[in-house]
């Protein structure tokens, strides 16, 4: 009976560490599932796709809007742009999971000429910001 709980034990371990998966893997598990089943919704919005950097631990989330690129617009998208990274960490378009392990995700919300509307860097910093358990951007990274 010792000699099946040992085996059993080792076959246990064996298949647990099988299953582990490093921060490259579920960056690119992320990218994917991101790629496959995320739509975003909102005025303008024609499409979105994520890329990952792996060699920085990073990954890139573009949204493409059919947006002029004016002030008029930039202005509105980067006052409204933090709640749509609320929306998007929510719903786990943006992993805090992956943000704990060190990775980073570069937000864009684009015009249709591909010129930047607003742009965000999630890091951890900019998480609790987001999250609301830090009062400012500088406060969190004091």
């Amino acid at each position: 009976m010792k000699k099946i709980t040992q085996i059993a034990f080792v076959l246990t371990f064996a298949l647990f560490l099988i299953s582990c998966k490093n921060t490259k893997q579920k960056i690119q598990e992320h990218v994917s599932n991101y790629n496959n089943s995320v739509s975003i919704k909102g005025s303008g919005i024609t499409s979105t796709a994520a890329k990952a950097f792996l060699d920085d631990n990073k990954i890139e989330i573009r949204i493409e809007t059919n947006l002029e690129e004016n002030d008029a617009n930039k202005l509105a998208y980067k006052e409204s742009f933090p709640d749509l990274l609320k929306e998007m960490i929510k719903n786990d378009q943006i992993s805090s999971s992956l943000i704990a392990e060190g990775v980073k995700f570069d937000v864009y919300f684009l015009a249709y000429n591909n010129a930047i509307l607003a742009q965000e860097l999630v890091d951890q910093d900019e998480l609790a910001v987001l999250e609301g358990t830090a009062k400012s951007k500088e406060t969190a990274k004091l």
